[in-house]
């Protein structure tokens, strides 16, 4: 990243900071939500544009980072700080467990095994009413404090998920331009070659499905705790295409691919809402064309017109 991609990243990241203070509380919510979702997306674009591997269960982690917090916090009376770390080793173990299937099948044959898991995660959390409530979901979900602050407000609990979202995508950042990144994207490009260099695919296929699970599963606790109600409805298979088609549309393999990705799936249906029963269909139409003129990206556009050289 040069000098001028990276006086950009700064000036985006302060006009981001600074647009709440001039919207009303659903708008603040949506932004919220972004950086939620990005949380996930991120995770997911670690494992489909990084690792090369084909995943359609994010959701799934997401819902099980959701689910354990809000067990934790409502049923036990755990703070969120606690559940947070709990939260992420849980998907962290359970995403390891579902990279194996990743070491036997590939492409569409693994986008099938996810998305099993996800349906068999979803079923879970619909049928096992005792423990997750059923269609009926978890309500009274806490925010948490900071330093005795309280986070309950709109603004406080947006800037605290901002902070949360750069911090994991600095994390994220980092690993990515490390030797694990660089095998990762061996991984990707040729799996043979890299095997043939010392890159251990099994070791590092597991973890790229750990690591972004963790990622989803992290997402889930602040949302839980932005919307302080959780059900099954929010974690269906739909909600897993959605984040794949963020990752897609943002540039598969681009670190800040997921961000345009999840701008267009969380806020572009936002905007089109005045158009009443066509915006689904316009938003799809849009999506459609972008995929047809675009199928690197919208961050391709940065190659094809040389802004700054690669956006990877």
């Amino acid at each position: 990243m040069n000098h001028a991609q990276k006086l950009g990243l700064a000036v985006l990241l302060v006009l981001y900071a600074l647009l709440p203070q001039f919207l009303k509380s659903y708008g603040i919510y949506l932004m919220s939500l972004l950086c939620v979702y990005l949380m996930a997306a991120f995770g997911l674009n670690l494992i489909v544009g990084y690792a090369g591997q084909m995943s359609i269960g994010q959701a799934a982690f997401y819902g099980i980072g959701a689910y354990t917090a809000a067990i934790l916090m409502t049923k036990l009376g755990m703070s969120f700080w606690l559940v947070l770390p709990i939260a992420a080793i849980i998907c962290f173990a359970v995403g390891l467990a579902l990279g194996f299937p990743a070491l036997r099948v590939q492409h569409h044959y693994l986008a099938f095994a996810t998305l099993g898991f996800n349906v068999l995660v979803f079923l879970v959390m619909r049928n096992e009413e005792k423990l997750t409530g059923g269609t009926f979901g978890i309500a009274n979900i806490p925010r948490p404090t900071l330093f005795g602050y309280s986070l309950d407000g709109s603004l406080p609990f947006f800037y605290f998920t901002y902070a949360s979202v750069i911090i994991l995508a600095a994390v994220l950042w980092w690993l990515l331009r490390s030797p694990w990144g660089r095998a990762f994207a061996a991984l990707r490009d040729n799996p043979i070659r890299a095997e043939s260099t010392g890159v251990n695919i099994t070791a590092y296929t597991l973890l790229a499905f750990a690591i972004g699970a963790a990622c989803a599963g992290i997402g889930g606790v602040y949302l839980s705790a932005l919307v302080n109600f959780i059900e099954p409805g929010q974690f269906h298979l739909s909600v897993s295409l959605m984040m794949l088609l963020a990752v897609i549309v943002g540039g598969s393999g681009r670190f800040f691919g997921p961000v345009l990705g999840s701008v267009v799936v969380i806020l572009l249906p936002e905007w089109l809402r005045f158009l009443q029963d066509w915006y689904l269909a316009i938003f799809g139409f849009a999506v459609i064309v972008l995929m047809v003129f675009l199928p690197g990206g919208l961050l391709s556009l940065a190659d094809r017109f040389k802004f700054g050289g690669s956006a990877r």
